[in-house]
């Protein structure tokens, strides 16, 4: 598919997982869309667009349907309410569509198309999710899940001709954690706390070599740790909101198709989506990272329309070998205008970044531009905090420029 072509086709292919971490009780309809526009040197367009459906009591009051659609994947699962006791749900998911698993090369600021390709896949899931404190604001859940996920790779039209690529095959994943609170999927949440720890195991049946001569290598096995902590509060009379997370994860065995990858601004990509503004979308491609997001809404209108928006992060990244640059600490800030409608019923946000340790032909330093969207078709409001489950960290990874 050529570049153009393939950028309409793969709207949202970024379309992260957003399941409750316990079977979400709130109706939700959300439209969410995101882009991200780098000024200097050449990289793969990133972005998301997606329609987030939760129906509880979807057939019978025990059921809940999450539904993600995006114009090439779908991610669904159904909730089966106090399926395995009183405070343990079940939930059964399938997903699947093209592009889910493409991989894109970045090394010191270069996009290498000719190592890069596309991927698509198609996966099953079950998981469980067990809440050990009934009645209370901020809920404690345990996530168990296991999925089994199968990859088809093939070239794009910039793939080295030479370049082989990665056996297609199946694998198998098992994650557990434990959350304690939880953010919605929504844009800048006005209230929100988490504290979480992860491991993720993936297995694959078929591992190999791929690349020139079959230089780069498939883990059979790869372990992913990762912990989370994160706060949004809202000041009562000014309006003003705070926003601070710290996600830190290390990694057994990672390769290219697994390890942590960070860069862009994008909140809504994923879980944890990785964010380092100024940057081009997965820059970078850790083994172990230590990641502070923070940003800052400060109304400047009446009802509290129109606000001004600032965020910065900064990462120590220890980077996959082959992969690296000279400095292991990169930072980045940004900000622009948001604007919303009454009841946040449509929030729109044009924002300018600047990656301040960017690698690019004209030196360190790099501008990009973002636009971000969201619609509530639905308009549920919620006084409590509640639980979103952790996005799967691999594909699903690129909008637009295959």
């Amino acid at each position: 598919m050529r570049r153009f072509n393939s950028g309409l086709i793969g709207l949202a292919l970024l379309l992260p997982l957003v399941a409750a971490a316990q079977i979400d009780p709130f109706a939700r309809d959300l439209v969410q869309f995101g882009y991200n526009q780098p000024v200097e040197g050449r990289a793969p367009v990133a972005g998301y667009a997606y329609y987030y459906h939760n129906q509880p009591d979807f057939l019978r009051t025990n059921l809940t349907l999450r539904l993600a659609v995006a114009p090439t994947y779908v991610d669904s699962e159904l909730g089966l309410n106090h399926a395995l006791g009183p405070e343990t749900d079940l939930g059964l998911g399938a997903a699947g569509g093209g592009f889910a698993d493409s991989y894109n090369e970045i090394r010191a600021g270069k996009w290498n198309e000719k190592e890069s390709f596309d991927g698509h896949g198609a996966e099953l899931s079950s998981s469980v999710y067990h809440l050990f404190n009934p009645g209370q604001q901020i809920p404690l859940n345990l996530v168990v899940r296991g999925a089994a996920h199968y990859s088809v790779y093939e070239k794009n039209d910039n793939t080295a001709a030479n370049f082989q690529l990665p056996d297609d095959g199946l694998t198998g994943s098992f994650r557990t954690g434990l959350r304690w609170g939880g953010i919605e999927p929504t844009l800048f949440p006005e209230l929100a706390m988490e504290l979480a720890v992860w491991y993720e195991g993936q297995f694959r049946t078929d591992d190999g070599s791929y690349g020139y001569n079959q230089h780069r290598r498939l883990q059979p096995d790869t372990h992913l740790f990762w912990a989370s902590a994160a706060l949004s509060y809202t000041l009562p009379e000014s309006k003003q909101n705070f926003f601070v997370r710290l996600v830190a994860g290390t990694s057994l065995n990672a390769d290219r198709l697994n390890a942590y990858r960070l860069g862009g601004f994008l909140p809504l990509i994923a879980e944890y989506p990785l964010s380092l503004p100024g940057y081009y979308f997965q820059e970078f491609t850790a083994r172990q990272f230590a990641l502070v997001n923070a940003s800052y809404l400060l109304p400047i209108a009446p009802n509290e329309r129109w606000n001004l928006e600032f965020n910065a992060a900064t990462a120590d990244i220890t980077y996959f070998s082959g992969t690296g640059q000279p400095n292991n600490w990169v930072s980045g800030i940004g900000g622009g205008i948001l604007y919303r409608a009454p009841e946040d019923r449509f929030k729109l946000v044009a924002a300018y970044a600047y990656g301040i340790d960017a690698i690019r032909s004209s030196g360190r330093g790099a501008n990009s531009l973002s636009l971000l969207l969201q619609i509530d078709l639905g308009k549920t409001r919620t006084a409590d905090f509640h639980s979103a489950q952790p996005g799967h960290w691999r594909g699903w990874n690129w909008l637009l420029g295959r």
